[in-house]
């Protein structure tokens, strides 16, 4: 799995009479809600990759915790190892088979990419994207749409059940869907600052990404 690289959706009942931007109004003011309590976030994951008529192209599990503004892990179990680190000025993907890392700086275009985007301001998500929501049952599904066309996806929808996000859903310009699933949550657990610092393993082979 390649996730950089492969990065890689409504208001019901009354409100429905209300002005479109009254509506985008209160699903931001919502995902607020239930966004900024969280500083830090700890999660497994499994992820699925779909193709635009529905086949699995891929499928990926692990880990995740991040701590907001900026900072982020995710390490990949399977098929193939992978982790990714945000220290909150840099990004290092490290690919063990490859014996390769990459470094990019976190710049705007980086924490487009979805899963680096949750570890940032909630202020600027929701600056970033027109934001619209449906709830279904106990489940809440924001739909974020990218304001700017300098991002690596289309659409991305956050689905939450209770107040515990569950699922984030991507789609880009090919068809190509991303769905992952989060189990095993901790909301605001405390974190070492550690697990945010990446140290380049001796004798990989080292690419520095200035775009």
């Amino acid at each position: 799995m390649r996730l950089i690289k492969t990065l890689t959706t409504l208001a019901l009942g009354a409100i429905l009479a209300l002005p479109a931007a009254a509506l985008a109004d209160e699903a931001a003011e919502r995902l607020n809600q239930l966004l900024e309590p969280v500083h830090t976030y700890r999660a497994d994951f499994e992820q699925q990759i779909l193709d635009g008529s529905g086949q699995r192209l891929q499928q990926a599990e692990g880990r995740m915790w991040l701590s907001r503004p900026g900072k982020f892990r995710w390490e990949v179990d399977a098929p193939y190892a992978q982790v990714v680190v945000s220290d909150g000025e840099e990004v290092y993907l490290h690919d063990p088979d490859l014996e390769q890392v990459t470094v990019q700086a976190l710049d705007t275009r980086v924490t487009h990419t979805p899963a680096l985007l949750l570890s940032g301001r909630v202020a600027d998500l929701t600056e970033a994207y027109a934001v619209s929501r449906r709830q279904q049952g106990t489940a809440e599904t924001f739909t974020l749409t990218p304001r700017s066309a300098d991002t690596l996806f289309e659409e991305l929808a956050l689905t939450f059940y209770g107040e515990q996000l569950g699922v984030l859903q991507m789609a880009d310009s090919t068809g190509q869907r991303t769905a992952i699933y989060f189990s095993d949550v901790a909301v605001n657990p405390s974190l070492p600052d550690e697990r945010f610092t990446f140290v380049i393993p001796e004798g990989v082979d080292v690419i520095r990404d200035s775009h």
